[in-house]
């Protein structure tokens, strides 16, 4: 595949609906994405690697293969709220809500942080749906709002400073009411139970 000089080979991995806010932005900047929901047998082709809600795990030895450290956009302020339904255990466990974007490591959400930014709601976001939809724009911000030190690796990674917290897509309350239940009043619910 011969590129022009600015021309970068993109893989975007999803196991969602792909961001078309994203896919625009790459595409405008004259980009070849790529995008896939399967489990990967090779990355090293591309340019540069990132994940957004993908299911898959990549392997240690496909991580060291890539041309550069693929990279996560991830709806948590991590540490806080690895893995699964992060919007929803940020409510539940009192921890704060943000974005992040980190690079991708053999763990689950644990590589150095890239960008990280905090989000306050306003009241009239009082659903699990429209807090997670929030969550998903300002990702999307970011991400294209950083493209560039991205693409280019300028940026100073740091390490996530704790523990944090981490679930399982099994942690899900079993008589949890759904996405638009009214935040507040189903967490009271889910804990008096």
């Amino acid at each position: 595949m011969v590129h022009t000089k600015n021309q970068q080979s993109i893989l975007y991995l999803s196991s969602k609906q792909p961001s078309k806010k994203i896919i625009e932005f790459l595409k405008s900047k004259g980009h070849i994405v790529t995008i896939s929901s399967n489990t990967i047998d090779s990355i090293s082709e591309f340019d540069l690697v990132f994940s957004f809600g993908y299911k898959h795990i990549l392997k240690e030895k496909l991580i060291r293969a890539a041309k550069r450290q693929p990279i996560n956009l991830h709806i948590s302020y991590l540490p806080f709220n690895r893995g699964y339904h992060p919007n929803f255990w940020a409510h539940y466990d009192g921890t704060l809500s943000g974005v992040t974007i980190h690079q991708i490591d053999a763990g689950i959400d644990s590589g150095e942080i890239i960008y990280r930014v905090p989000i306050e709601f306003s009241k009239n976001l009082n659903t699990f749906r429209n807090t997670w939809e929030y969550l998903n724009s300002e990702i999307e911000k970011l991400f294209i709002h950083k493209f560039e030190s991205i693409l280019n690796f300028d940026f100073k990674s740091f390490m996530q400073e704790n523990e944090g917290t981490f679930h399982l897509e099994s942690d899900l309350p079993a008589d949890f009411k759904g996405w638009d239940s009214n935040i507040v009043e189903e967490i009271s619910r889910l804990k008096s139970i």
